[in-house]
């Protein structure tokens, strides 16, 4: 939980000064990249959390991924800041907040659907454009799939979940049962 605040603190930091600076796009594509780059070389990632390399290793290590990855100047301060701080594990969570806010500035929902088997694309764009008429937003869509749900979707859109999953009613099913509701 705290995690989240703090990710969600230094995202608004970086997001104001996007703004300021008219780079919030710029800017987001660089934290997804930083991201995706830190989750493909676990062993950067660790060496940058770990307590045991002192803070100046750590900076250099920063200096060559600026320099690597031709990141801006205000870009450049926040990633400092973030291993100065001890704070760059927090970097998926903050580019996570970041889109966040990316959202909602320019009036995007996202929704994820999970089913069971995969949904075709047309049922997709049905669904985008119902989630669309419900939030009065652009609704972004994704799709995922997890056959324990057995049957049925689970929606979630923004912070509403619809739950019409055939797993979550045999649950509700079971649980009326236990308190001797179906008799």
């Amino acid at each position: 939980m705290i995690s989240t605040v703090l990710a969600r603190r230094y995202a608004k930091a970086l997001f104001a000064a996007g703004k300021e600076e008219d780079k919030l796009q710029a800017f987001s594509e660089t934290l997804q990249a930083l991201n995706e780059f830190l989750k493909a070389n676990p062993e950067i990632e660790a060496a940058l959390e770990s307590p045991v390399i002192g803070l100046d290793v750590k900076q250099e290590v920063v200096e060559e991924l600026i320099k690597a990855a031709g990141v801006e100047q205000t870009m450049a301060n926040f990633l400092r800041i973030l291993v100065q701080n001890n704070r760059i594990h927090y970097l998926g969570l903050i580019a996570e907040a970041y889109q966040e806010l990316m959202d909602e500035e320019m009036g995007i929902v996202r929704a994820k659907v999970i089913t069971a088997v995969p949904i075709k694309k047309d049922l997709q764009k049905q669904m985008q454009k119902a989630f669309s008429e419900l939030t009065g937003k652009e609704v972004v869509l994704e799709a995922f799939e997890d056959p324990e749900i057995i049957g049925g979707v689970i929606a979630k859109v923004g912070d509403k979940v619809w739950d019409g999953s055939i797993k979550s009613q045999l649950e509700g099913f079971k649980e009326s049962i236990g308190r001797g509701e179906i008799g």
